[in-house]
């Protein structure tokens, strides 16, 4: 089978595509025939900032071929969805039954890539952020995977302004198209809002001036992998809050709410209430470039790859 292996620094120059043996599914595991790969930020920033090889884990879609022992709950033809934390970026790749779950029979695998694990992140951020009625939200990383899901959520939960931040005003129409009430830039970011919740997906720098466009009681959740530091006086200031949002902490500790998620998208899908949008779908050869794009925010949606 064809697998991409991740070399040295983590430069998406550095993702060499190889023959490798098709890998045996363990205890407790799915092989899966890989029909779609989303590709992630965190993904991209893990690899770039690493001094040595690491496993390329990721998001998949496809069928299973075969089934490890006590791997209950699925069948050799069923098609899934989930998580892998080790060589995801291949034809055929291991998948933890607890992080699986069924693909429906009308939707594509880039679909389900690209709609369930940043669907779940998006919506574990909206809850943690307790937007209530009426209030103001603003989304970052507002044209990524998870942006563009997040913001449709702010809307779906009744939220009275939905804003969207980006980088690159060229995004605007998109993020609108999604339901954004109105666009800001990140440099403009501190003479925006006042906001009750904002949804961050950068993190670094922009946190900060996330955190200063907080309004009185306002609540910050932090989703992404980008770090950054808060000062306390800010916060004090405001009466505001910071929270950290994993939704593999959902999904290991509290499966029957992951699932109850998981399934509330494909009901909001099979509504039209929610879609996943995506920006490209690039061959398995093609690793490098689409971590180039997501390096560089060019991306507006998701970015698949495509044994």
């Amino acid at each position: 089978m064809l697998r991409v292996r991740h070399e040295v620094d983590g430069s998406p120059e550095l993702l060499r595509t190889e023959e490798a043996p098709v890998p045996e599914a363990g205890a407790g595991e799915l092989l899966v025939r890989v029909q779609a790969i989303g590709v992630t930020l965190p993904t991209v920033r893990r690899l770039r900032d690493s001094r040595e090889p690491l496993p390329l884990g990721g998001e998949i879609a496809g069928r299973v071929v075969a089934t490890g022992p006590g791997a209950t709950g699925f069948a050799t033809g069923d098609r899934v969805t989930g998580l892998c934390f080790t060589d995801a970026y291949a034809e055929y790749a291991v998948l933890p039954v607890a992080m699986a779950s069924r693909v429906p029979d009308d939707a594509t695998a880039v679909e389900a890539v690209a709609l369930v694990r940043s669907g779940l992140v998006a919506r574990g951020a909206h809850e943690a952020a307790r937007v209530g009625p009426g209030e103001s939200v603003l989304v970052t990383a507002a044209a990524s995977g998870v942006g563009t899901l997040a913001l449709q959520y702010a809307g779906a939960g009744g939220a009275g302004r939905v804003v969207a931040a980006v980088g690159n005003g060229a995004k605007a129409g998109f993020v609108r198209s999604l339901g954004a009430d109105e666009v800001v830039l990140y440099r403009d970011l501190d003479r925006s809002g006042p906001y009750d919740a904002i949804l961050d997906g950068v993190g670094g720098d922009l946190l900060p001036s996330a955190v200063r466009a907080l309004a009185t009681g306002g609540r910050l959740v932090a989703y992404g992998s980008g770090g950054g530091t808060v000062e306390a006086y800010e916060l004090l200031l405001r009466g505001a809050s910071v929270t950290g949002f994993q939704i593999r902490a959902i999904a290991t500790g509290r499966p029957d709410l992951y699932a109850r998620w998981r399934d509330d998208l494909w009901r909001r899908r099979a509504a039209g209430t929610l879609r996943a949008a995506v920006h490209a779908e690039l061959p398995l050869t093609a690793a490098a470039h689409a971590h180039a794009v997501i390096e560089q925010r060019r991306n507006l949606g998701k970015v698949v790859l495509v044994p």
